[in-house]
Order: C-alpha cells, then sequence, then structure tokens
C-alpha cells in the first residue's frame, strides 16, 4: 500500500503562484511513476504533469510553461510549482502514484485551488 498527502494549496489571485506538495510513504519502493491530476466542477479528472522515477517528465499542453514538476527522493515527496495560475486552472489536484508491478494506483485525498480575484 501507498499513501499520498497533498498539501499547498490555497486561494490565490490570478497571475499568482503556488507549490503543491505530495508525500509518499508506504510500499513507495515499486512505485514508476508520480503525477497530478486535477477535477473541475462539472468535468473529468484530467493529468496536469507526471514524472517517471527516472525523472522523466510530461505536462498537459495547457500548462506547459507554467508549471513545473519535480521530486525530492530523499524525502519521498513530489512538487507542482504553479505559476501565473488562471481562473481555468481552478480545481482539487490530487496526487496520483503508479506500481507497474502490481497494476496498482493510488491518490491522494486531494487539495482545492482556486484562482480568483
Amino acid at each position: 500500500q501507498v499513501h499520498l498527502v497533498e498539501s499547498g494549496g490555497g486561494l490565490v489571485q490570478p497571475g499568482g503562484s503556488l507549490r503543491l506538495s505530495c508525500a509518499a510513504s508506504g510500499s513507495i519502493f515499486n512505485i514508476n511513476v508520480m503525477g497530478w491530476y486535477r477535477q473541475a466542477p462539472g468535468k473529468q479528472r484530467e493529468l496536469v504533469a507526471g514524472i517517471t522515477s527516472g525523472g522523466s517528465t510530461n505536462y498537459a499542453d495547457s500548462v506547459k510553461g507554467r508549471f513545473t514538476i519535480s521530486r525530492d527522493n530523499a524525502k519521498n515527496t513530489i512538487y507542482l510549482q504553479t505559476n501565473s495560475l488562471k481562473p481555468e486552472d481552478t480545481a482539487v489536484y490530487y496526487c496520483n502514484a503508479v506500481d507497474f508491478k502490481y497494476g496498482s494506483s493510488y491518490w491522494g485525498q486531494g487539495t482545492q485551488v482556486t484562482v480568483s480575484s
């Protein structure tokens, strides 16, 4: 089992920044990919950014150049630096971890990001 805890969400004005954190614990040695998803009211959950155990990253087109995903292996934590935030970035942001060996996917409880003036 893998336990994920997100933090760092909040209310920010358009153009502002937030850094989201996701701390992983438990059977993390088999995790291959971690990522951030988001879900806005009335919309499907979508991938925002992902990072592999080797450090490769990918981003949704809507956040390229504004968001950066990174990881600190010593702290078993990934981060999402969000810059130049827009009202359409408002959503609950979820951390996800995937274990290819056992085909398992784990989710955190989510953290709310609200971009509003």
